[in-house]
């Protein structure tokens, strides 16, 4: 245990009775290693080690969270009277603390500890993914590989009986080839992420990752220019999800909702996308990057349906979510680390399989785009207005696939993209990723299968 259950308690106890209406300890301990290679060669190889406790405080609706590295009792009293020395004390009666120790394991696998494999084999495995990369064709000038693990265990107890440990680990891989021609570079890129040790990499398809990530830039070397205008789009699955993620996910979390920031504030029960689309957060996916078996309230995360056959039915609450709003908790409270206060946040986020076959859809495009591989974008989560850049695309074109194109964008919002999908394929995918917010960088995952829209702003510079 990462401290003292007596210790927990009488520091719950003071925050109470110097005027907290809620208080809340996340402490945690957080291993972390990351090793690059370029060029075939190590570039850098750091471990790191935090350890520390968040301290959140409620009056009202207003949150008051500081931190500390020295878990001591006089020094976490001390904290609390410097974060409620302006609040008026109200001495309140804490609930029963159980009795027991909830622990949480059942979604996560750490078979193979990071500190236990050796420098060198992790080297060996990089190296051979890198080697295979450059293999794939004399055109490709440099690969560069990351892997970045790390292990996070946390025990959250607050004041209303929750009190919860768990061991959280991650693996992931990013990669990328950068091809040279004639002078002209492009790039391919590939993640891989999983929340287990290094067995992540058991039965990982080390051919299969390199040469689709030179595969890509060797494509785009020889691709043209994108065409601009509204046209239909058929978005790839896996990553293509990124969009749903950004546009309409983080409009549904109470973060936003809460204060009408969000373009879908008051709309529960509405129907608000195309009846074939079906949104799923889901907490509870056995090793997915997302997956949480409690939430960093220590809530119990479930599998939330935020949308189902195109009507709303569920935002994303967390603890002062709930407060501000009155909705049930999801489970959907995260945070970076100790740093943070805890904020309404995605998990695995995904609009579900539909009936449509890819080639079907394809088919049922006279002109179009299929956004293949999406890169980077923005979003205006009040609007839901989107930019994403398109990293590799195909023109379709009489119903087929034709020729590769770059430098395209899509451009529009949340609202109209989901009211214009027609159609919804049958591969669901998920990629890992990163999401950015209020309670810092948290693992997520995106996913969805095809989506054929009828009708997007491409943005590009060619003539069709």
């Amino acid at each position: 245990m990462l401290a003292q259950k007596s210790l927990i308690e009488s520091s719950l106890q003071y925050a109470l009775e110097r005027g907290a209406e809620f208080a809340e300890v996340f402490i945690e301990k957080n291993f972390s290693q990351k090793i690059q290679i370029l060029n075939s060669k190590p570039e850098s190889i750091s471990n790191n080690m935090d350890f520390g406790l968040g301290l959140r405080l409620f009056i009202g609706e207003e949150i008051f969270y500081a931190t500390t590295n020295i878990i001591e009792e006089e020094n976490i009293r001390s904290l609390i009277d410097k974060v409620l020395f302006k609040a008026k004390a109200q001495s309140k009666q804490m609930n029963a603390l159980p009795e027991e120790l909830l622990t949480a394991n059942n979604l996560t696998s750490l078979r193979v500890k990071p500190w236990d494999q050796n420098i060198k084999d992790k080297l060996k495995f990089l190296n051979s993914i890198d080697k295979k990369a450059r293999e794939h064709s004399a055109l490709i000038q440099q690969v560069s590989i990351s892997l970045n693990q790390s292990v996070q265990e946390v025990l959250i107890a607050n004041s209303e009986g929750v009190f919860v440990e768990d061991i959280r680990p991650y693996t992931t891989l990013a990669a990328q080839s950068i091809a040279e021609d004639k002078g002209q570079k492009q790039q391919g890129m590939e993640r891989f992420g999983k929340m287990m040790g290094s067995e992540a990499f058991d039965n990982f398809d080390i051919d299969s990752f390199a040469n689709g990530i030179s595969a890509q830039a060797i494509r785009l070397l020889t691709a043209k220019e994108a065409p601009g205008g509204k046209m239909p789009v058929l978005l790839n699955n896996g990553f293509g999800g990124v969009i749903f993620h950004e546009a309409c996910g983080h409009g549904l979390e109470t973060t936003s909702v809460a204060t009408g920031a969000s373009a879908f504030s008051g709309k529960l029960d509405q129907k608000i996308a195309h009846e074939e689309v079906t949104a799923i957060d889901n907490g509870q996916m056995e090793h997915q990057w997302g997956s949480l078996e409690f939430d960093d309230e220590g809530t119990k995360t479930q599998n939330t349906a935020l949308i189902e056959n195109g009507v709303l039915k569920s935002y994303l609450v967390d603890k002062m979510g709930s407060i501000k709003t009155g909705y049930d908790m999801t489970g959907s409270g995260r945070r970076q680390s100790y740093h943070y206060a805890p904020a309404s946040r995605m998990r695995n986020t995904y609009i579900a399989a539909g009936k449509h076959k890819l080639e079907d859809m394809i088919k049922d495009v006279d002109y179009g785009l299929f956004a293949q591989k999406l890169g980077g974008g923005s979003v205006d989560t009040g609007t839901g207005a989107y930019n994403f850049a398109v990293q590799e695309g195909r023109i379709i074109r009489n119903g087929r696939l034709e020729e590769t194109v770059k430098g395209a964008s899509l451009i529009g919002t949340g609202f109209d993209t989901l009211s214009k999908i027609c159609k919804v394929g049958k591969d669901l995918e998920l990629a890992p990723g990163t999401c950015g917010s209020v309670s810092g960088w948290i693992p997520v995952t995106v996913g969805q299968p095809p989506l054929l829209v009828s009708e997007i702003t491409v943005g590009g510079t060619a003539n069709e």
